[in-house]
C-alpha cells in the first residue's frame, strides 16, 4: 500500500538554500558517490575553518555538511564552485548519488567510479530533473551489495563483471542492463517517478508490486585493507561523524561512506579516524542535538560521549534529541530519545 502523499514543502538544504539551525545556517555539500580530491578537501576545511565551526560533519547519504555559517553564503558558492564541488546550480539538491566506497580499490564485480561522475553529468544535462525532490536518491552498486542495501529509489547493483539489476526501493525489478547502459536506465527511471510522483518525495511511497530484495553486505570494514593492486588503504570513523577541519586537511582525497566513515585510498595514516573495529562505540552515532537544535531536547552528543566508552563493539545506538530521529541509520539499532525512560535509563 502507498504511503500519503507529502504535504509539506520539501526543505532538504543545499549550498544555495541553506538550513536555519539554532547554531547559524547549515550547507549541504554533494559528493557524487562521496569521493573528495584532495585539493577539494582542502578547500572544504578552509570554509569550515573561516566560515563555519571548524568541522566537516559526515551525513548518511555520504555527503558533507557545514554549520555554524553567516545566511550570506556567497563566499561560500565562490569558494565551491571554483573546486568544482557546484557543477549545475539549478540542479544542486537533487544530486544525491550513493556508489559502492571500495569499488576500484579492493573487491567488487567491477569499478563504478567512473559511472558515478557519468551520471551526475546525465542528471544535470536534463532541466527537468532539477524538479526532483531532494530526498531522491541514486546509487551504484559493485556487486557486493553494500549502497544497493541503503534504501535509494533507483539502484543499478552489478550481479556480474558487466551485466546489473535495476531495483526501485530496495526492490528487484527484474531488468537486467550493462553497466554501459546503467546511467540511461537511471535517467529514465528518475524521469518516470517524476511523471507518477504526485506528491510523494520517495519510490517507496509509490504503490508499486514489491519485487524480491536481493542480498546485502553491511557497510566497509573499519580497519587498514590490502588494496586490488597489492597497496594499502585506510578505512576509519571520526567520533559522532564529525572530523575537525584540520584532520580533513590532512587526510586529503578521501571517500565519503553513507555509513558516516571515511575511506583513505593509500596509507595507513588516518587523523581524526577511529582505525580499531574493535574499539568500544564505533557504533553510537547522534543528531546534532542541543544547541545546534532549537528542537532537540537534550545536549545528546555529550550524553552519547558520556556512554561510548561502554558501549561493545558491533552494537548500533542512535541518539535523538527529538522524534524526527535525524540522521537514524538504516539498520537495526538502539533507539535513544531524548525524555524517552530508555534514554534516562541509559545516562551515566
Amino acid at each position: 500500500m502507498a504511503l500519503p502523499a507529502r504535504v509539506r514543502a520539501d526543505a532538504c538544504p543545499g549550498v544555495f538554500a541553506t538550513h536555519d539551525a539554532a547554531d547559524g545556517a547549515l550547507a549541504r555539500v554533494r559528493l557524487p558517490g562521496g569521493r573528495l580530491s584532495a585539493a577539494q578537501a582542502g578547500v572544504l576545511a578552509s570554509c569550515a575553518e573561516d566560515l563555519g565551526d571548524g568541522s566537516v560533519h559526515l551525513t548518511s547519504r555520504g555527503n558533507i555538511q557545514l554549520r555554524g555559517l553567516a545566511p550570506d553564503t556567497g563566499e561560500l558558492v565562490a569558494r565551491l564552485s571554483s573546486a568544482g564541488l557546484l557543477p549545475a546550480p539549478s540542479h544542486e539538491r537533487v544530486r544525491n548519488y550513493l556508489a559502492s566506497p571500495l569499488s576500484g580499490l579492493s573487491g567488487g564485480l567491477l569499478d563504478v567510479r567512473e559511472t558515478v561522475f557519468e551520471l551526475d553529468r546525465a542528471v544535470c544535462a536534463r532541466p527537468e530533473l532539477a524538479g526532483l525532490p531532494g530526498r531522491f536518491l541514486f546509487a551504484l552498486d559493485d556487486g557486493r551489495g553494500d549502497v544497493a542495501g541503503e534504501d535509494a529509489d533507483v539502484c543499478w547493483r552489478a550481479v556480474d563483471s558487466s551485466v546489473g539489476a535495476v531495483l526501485l526501493a530496495g526492490r528487484d525489478t527484474g531488468e537486467r542492463v550493462p553497466i554501459g547502459e546503467a546511467v540511461d536506465v537511471l535517467v529514465r527511471k528518475a524521469l518516470w517517478f517524476l511523471e507518477v510522483r504526485g506528491g510523494a518525495w520517495r519510490v517507496r511511497e509509490l504503490d508499486l508490486p514489491a519485487g524480491p530484495r536481493l542480498p546485502t553486505s553491511p557497510g566497509v570494514p573499519i580497519g587498514p585493507f590490502t588494496r586490488d593492486d597489492g597497496l594499502t588503504g585506510v578505512c576509519g570513523a571520526p567520533v559522532l561523524g564529525q572530523l575537525p577541519a584540520a584532520d580533513l586537511r590532512a587526510l586529503g582525497e578521501i571517500v565519503v561512506t553513507p555509513w558516516r566513515s571515511v575511506v583513505v585510498p593509500l596509507g595507513t595514516e588516518a587523523p581524526g579516524l577511529v582505525t580499531d573495529p574493535d574499539a568500544p562505540g564505533l557504533g553510537v552515532s547522534a543528531c546534532i542535538g542541543r544547541p545546534g537544535c532549537a528542537k532537540s531536547l537534550a545536549d545528546v552528543r555529550a550524553d552519547a560521549r558520556a556512554v561510548m566508552s561502554r558501549v561493545p563493539a558491533g552494537v548500533r545506538m542512535h541518539f535523538s534529541g527529538c522524534e524526527r530521529r535525524c540522521g537514524r541509520p538504516h539498520e537495526p539499532h538502539v533507539d535513544m530519545l531524548a525524555g524517552s525512560e530508555e534514554y534516562q535509563k541509559g545516562m551515566p
